[in-house]
């Protein structure tokens, strides 16, 4: 029930669900007030203090998101700020920046995934929780694409090493598709292409043979590219686009899912 009411706008899901707890919500005529609860939004007739709610239409952005701006709805680091502190120029209330609010809906939405503060690029953002699972999902395994920047000239051993997967807490990571743009002694342009979403997986596999991301920039998620979408800008994806991310998101084979959780990169 919390999650019918956040998509349609009425508030976060964690105060929908207090809503519910205070008896507020009606679903036919019936008074909800305990936990867990459910409804069918397409069927049930559903209130929020005697308003009837209309099931929120799904919609799907992709944003270039630009560094020091977080992916997500609320920002951990608010929650320390007294009530009166003053507000830092560009940040949300309260908070830091977040990626939803370089979006104009009129929909409550959600990043499909995470890249970290410091990471920019492609980022989808929706109200639509399926799709959001296909992306995010370990089961999944669609392949992304990032420009990446190390601090010296990447050696063929390092770089093999990367192909072939490096050993993190979590286990050995998948093999990851490598090109080298540009090398000198003091950087190197890569292209890497993933299919995990380990937490931070870029930097600490970087880190792990002996290299520091200076600049991380996700520019493809499968075949959807940026193209010429400005940092901060966004666009609506079309309908063959999603219909591409809901078919093109190929469960992993049975031993490839082991030690794979979503995160941010």
């Amino acid at each position: 029930m919390q999650k019918i009411l956040a998509a349609a706008g009425i508030d976060s899901r964690r105060n929908c669900e207090q809503l519910i707890l205070d008896g507020l919500v009606k679903v036919n005529g019936r008074v909800v007030d305990s936990l867990p609860a459910f409804a069918d939004a397409d069927k049930d007739i559903i209130t929020v203090d005697g308003r009837k709610i209309r099931p929120a239409g799904k919609v799907y952005y992709l944003l270039n998101k630009p560094k020091g701006v977080i992916c997500t709805n609320d920002d951990p680091q608010a929650a320390g700020l007294s009530a009166f502190e003053p507000q830092a120029e560009g940040r949300g209330p309260r908070g830091r920046k977040k990626a939803v609010d370089l979006i104009d809906s009129n929909q409550r939405i959600f990043c499909a995934g995470r890249l970290d503060v410091d990471t920019t690029g492609a980022i989808i953002l929706t109200n639509d929780s399926v799709l959001a699972n296909l992306l995010t999902h370990p089961r999944y395994c669609l392949e992304k694409t990032y420009l990446v920047t190390i601090n010296s000239r990447i050696t063929p051993d390092a770089a093999e090493k990367l192909k072939k997967g490096v050993w993190l807490a979590e286990g050995k990571t998948m093999p990851a598709k490598l090109k080298v743009l540009k090398a000198s002694d003091k950087q190197s342009l890569l292209e890497i292409k993933i299919r995990q979403g380990l937490n931070r997986q870029i930097r600490r596999i970087m880190a792990r043979l002996g290299y520091k991301v200076t600049s991380l920039k996700r520019t493809q998620i499968g075949r959807i590219s940026l193209q010429r979408l400005g940092i901060g800008h966004y666009r609506t994806l079309t309908n063959a686009e999603v219909s591409y991310l809901k078919k093109g998101s190929e469960p992993k084979t049975r031993n490839s899912g082991r030690n794979r959780r979503a995160g941010t990169y």
